[in-house]
């Protein structure tokens, strides 16, 4: 087994939630995330249509982690077995100090501060487990709710900073070694 993907998926855990490797059982929950139209309003993907299209994403996600090429969580509130979003560190630079951050969580459970409770958990181990230097984040300019928790953990609009075909995406950034 890869020493990084046994650190990446050692027991992540917040006040409320669990953090976990997304695994085949989980199928059934990655379909109902990934194909939300709600969530789907602000990501341009192609969404899963049935369960064989969330399996292979799960397959896909699990050989990029072990190849060290992504990290994916999904999250649960503590106790439960189903997942009701996740979290992913992806697109890292070449020298591996700097890494993308996405989430996305059913609607729900919005307005509950699960995310922002998820993404300071990554924000830590991206900066304490991982030594990165930077994250980034991408969201649609009309995502409110995701631009407020971006701000509200320190993340800084690069107002000149394009997502190179998705012209309605904002680029957002976080220095980790800024952090108290």
């Amino acid at each position: 087994m890869n020493p990084k993907y046994d650190i990446i998926y050692m027991k992540l855990e917040t006040e409320r939630l669990e953090l976990k490797e997304i695994r085949e059982h989980h199928v059934e929950d990655i379909l109902k995330i990934r194909s939300n139209d709600v969530i789907n309003a602000f990501i341009r993907r192609n969404s899963p249509k049935n369960n064989y299209d969330a399996l292979q994403f799960i397959l896909t996600i699990k050989e990029k982690t072990k190849n060290n090429e992504a990290f994916y969580w999904g999250i649960s509130l503590k106790g439960q077995p189903g997942l009701i979003g996740t979290i992913c560190l992806w697109n890292f630079s070449g020298d591996r100090k700097t890494a993308e951050v996405g989430y996305e969580l059913l609607p729900a459970y919005h307005g509950q501060r699960i995310m922002s409770e998820a993404l300071q958990r990554i924000i830590n181990l991206a900066s304490d487990t991982l030594h990165l230097n930077q994250m980034v984040a991408m969201t649609d300019r009309r995502n409110i709710h995701s631009k407020k928790i971006l701000l509200r953990h320190q993340f800084v609009q690069e107002e000149n900073r394009k997502d190179e075909g998705f012209p309605y995406n904002l680029v957002f950034s976080l220095k980790l070694n800024s952090i108290v």
